[in-house]
């Protein structure tokens, strides 16, 4: 073993350590939304004397303690500030956090499990906002998200078409010619599809694409690599080995932001609404409703046929225009009388980032 390899672990395990205390900062934030005052006195002392008992030859107590000292005291900062929260699905560097990040970085992402622990985030009040994949041009509409909109009462309050450019990361000691397998996402792997083959690479799915970089970073599979974002070969010490690595230039994700309650639309220019026919497979039905934006001049900019219960489906439309402009709210007032339910989404803007 070299210095230079000894540095390299270092490197590594400093990363985690960052990884780790950002995870930390959120989890103390959250933590805010049920506390009556940001001091607690008892908790302190019983995290101390934990640190107290755990702490080693090497690092030794008074170091931990210390340290401990200043980490709650960065807590109970950032517990004093206005500081609002916006949960995604993966982890961090994942590219729905690279879109939160786009449609308003002063917010702090926080990274779930699951799509569901985003709305169960933001309908129980932990989240300010939630940020959620609802299609891609590559590989379609993401059915889970959108059955989730369906049946969880959340409001759209933004949106943002991100282009996705994927990027084949290593860790820094492997040499890419020994690389075998690729871990990522199911979709970004298909997104990558022909470079996959080209170069004899297995694909091997992946909860998320970041999660697969962390799990890189993390366990160190042998002649391993995986496709993720720029940002997570930043976060989670990883060496770019090829950038832009999707079969298709056109590779778009659009992503909703929802939120427990509607916010002031004045300036939104974009509109979402959900609704139901009685006869949904008669003929002419869904017509007969579309045909009433067309009447008023409105343009459609995604119509979405998603399945409810057996047998019946919910329809997803995306309008241009406010739902303050005159012609929208006659529309509206219109799709009522002519569905069996409607529900308003929300009114909101859309920003497009590469």
């Amino acid at each position: 073993m070299s210095l230079e390899n000894i540095r390299k672990k270092i490197d590594l395990k400093d990363a985690q350590i960052l990884a780790l205390l950002h995870e930390r900062m959120e989890l103390a934030l959250m933590a805010r939304k049920f506390k009556t005052s940001v001091e607690d006195r008892v908790r302190e002392e019983e995290l101390l004397k934990k640190i107290q008992l755990h702490a080693g030859v090497l690092l030794g107590t008074e170091f931990c303690e210390a340290l401990y000292r200043q980490i709650i005291a960065e807590s109970k900062r950032l517990q004093q500030g206005e500081y609002r929260i916006i949960g995604f699905q993966g982890e961090h560097g994942a590219y729905a956090e690279i879109a939160a990040n786009r449609w308003n970085g002063e917010f702090v992402t926080s990274a779930c499990p699951t799509w569901g622990e985003v709305f169960e985030g933001v309908m129980s009040g932990i989240y300010d906002y939630g940020i959620v994949p609802i299609e891609n041009t590559l590989g379609g509409v993401v059915e889970q998200t959108n059955d989730l909109l369906i049946h969880s009462d959340v409001s759209i309050v933004g949106a943002v078409e991100l282009t996705i450019h994927q990027c084949l990361l290593t860790l820094p000691e492997t040499d890419h010619r020994e690389i075998r397998v690729v871990y990522s996402h199911q979709q970004a792997l298909a997104q990558c599809r022909n470079f996959l083959a080209r170069n004899r690479l297995e694909g091997i799915p992946w909860y998320n694409t970041a999660g697969a970089a962390k799990m890189l970073m993390m366990e160190k599979p042998k002649a391993a690599a995986v496709i993720a974002s720029r940002m997570t070969a930043e976060l989670y010490n990883l060496e770019i080995i090829k950038e832009n690595v999707e079969d298709n230039e056109a590779n778009r994700t659009r992503f909703v932001v929802i939120a427990k309650e509607p916010e002031n639309d004045n300036g939104g220019d974009k509109c979402s609404i959900l609704f139901s026919t009685a006869n949904t497979h008669k003929a002419g039905v869904l017509f007969k409703v579309l045909e009433l934006f067309a009447n008023e001049n409105i343009s459609l900019t995604r119509i979405e046929s998603i399945p409810d219960t057996p047998g019946n489906y919910v329809f997803q439309v995306d309008l241009l225009g406010s739902r303050n402009d005159e012609n929208v709210k006659r529309a509206l007032a219109q799709v009522v009388e002519r569905t069996s339910s409607m529900r308003f989404m929300g009114c909101y803007k859309e920003i497009s980032v590469q």
